[in-house]
């Protein structure tokens, strides 16, 4: 019997793949940023239903973000990403003399950080239209394990610790985890962690034990604005792409989709997202690739490195004795 082509590339339902009989529809995540404010409800809610350890009152200096990353102390991340608006990088008449812009206060482009009073009347770029707007903006996304279609994680993990659930997500087992970090550095996300102090691996499991009783993961249980939607992830993909188009029409053509497509370097992602920027600015990888995917590759060039070297041993030793 031939391997599947697909076993570490290309897409795939992953749970059937694992081995599941008559799995349940793949369950999964979509985060609509366009409609989080940053509340943070999903970090607290992760962490008192999964008893996560509290990270600390760690004053990081960046706005509002004091996570910082997604650890093993932090299975999801609100990061607050500060941008200036496009004229502020470009300043205009208005900007160098100072005068009131979208109704705001005065401002000056070499005054630094200043107080700028209350909000303007009217929601910013209404009066002058996006290109001419001043002010800065936030962009706000709850970053989460993808739970990859193809989990590097999972092929480097050597004790099973890591494994495939029927819904298709992808579970940490801490108590055979024998902390090797072997899953760390395989992941194209940078999302597993070590404890420190305890040495394993951490991360989110899509609240397996909530799924397995039919509920919602904490998470999307909690937010205020459903920027975290749980279901089907078919379900929540055709959902997702209706959004883009929605804001498409509405003048945010910078809406798009990211982790969605199963013919992506992980095949796809069930925990997906719709940006408002490009995945960098949110500190995501802009092409991730599983990183097992060209091990089958890696071992036939080494095999045959082997074969020649030893090919070339031999011959110089029946040369030799001749």
């Amino acid at each position: 019997m031939l391997p599947d082509p697909n076993s570490l590339y290309g897409p795939l339902d992953p749970a059937p793949d694992a081995g599941y009989v008559d799995a349940p529809p793949r369950m999964g995540f979509f985060t609509d940023t366009s409609v989080c404010i940053g509340c943070k409800a999903c970090e607290v809610a992760c962490k008192e239903w999964n008893g996560v350890p509290e990270s600390g009152l760690d004053l990081l200096g960046m706005s509002y973000d004091n996570t910082g990353a997604l650890t093993a102390n932090s299975w999801r991340h609100v990061a607050f990403v500060e941008q200036p608006g496009p004229a502020r990088q470009h300043p205009s008449s208005a900007d160098v003399l100072g005068e009131p812009v979208d109704g705001g206060p005065q401002r000056s482009v070499d005054a630094g950080p200043q107080f700028l009073g209350m909000p303007g009347a009217q929601p910013p770029g209404r009066g002058t239209g996006v290109e001419g707007r001043t002010d800065f903006r936030w962009l706000m996304m709850s970053d989460v394990c993808k739970h990859c279609t193809h989990a590097a994680c999972l092929d480097v993990c050597p004790t099973g610790s890591l494994f495939r659930t029927e819904f298709g997500t992808v579970v940490v087992q801490e108590d055979i985890c024998n902390g090797c970090g072997y899953c760390i550095s395989a992941c194209p996300y940078g999302v597993i962690d070590q404890r420190r102090g305890d040495g394993r691996a951490w991360k989110c499991t899509l609240c397996y034990d909530r799924l397995g009783a039919g509920m919602t993961p904490a998470c999307a249980q909690a937010c205020p604005t459903e920027s975290i939607q749980y279901g089907p992830l078919d379900e929540l993909r055709e959902r997702a792409a209706a959004r883009v188009s929605t804001l498409h029409e509405r003048g945010v053509p910078e809406a798009r989709l990211y982790g969605h497509d199963p013919n992506d370097g992980v095949g796809g992602d069930g925990a997906f997202f719709l940006l408002l920027d490009e995945p960098e600015v949110y500190g995501l990888p802009p092409d991730p690739v599983v990183t097992t995917r060209d091990l089958p590759a890696m071992w036939k060039r080494a095999g045959l490195a082997a074969l020649a070297m030893a090919a070339a041993t031999v011959a110089a030793f029946v040369g030799g004795s001749s």
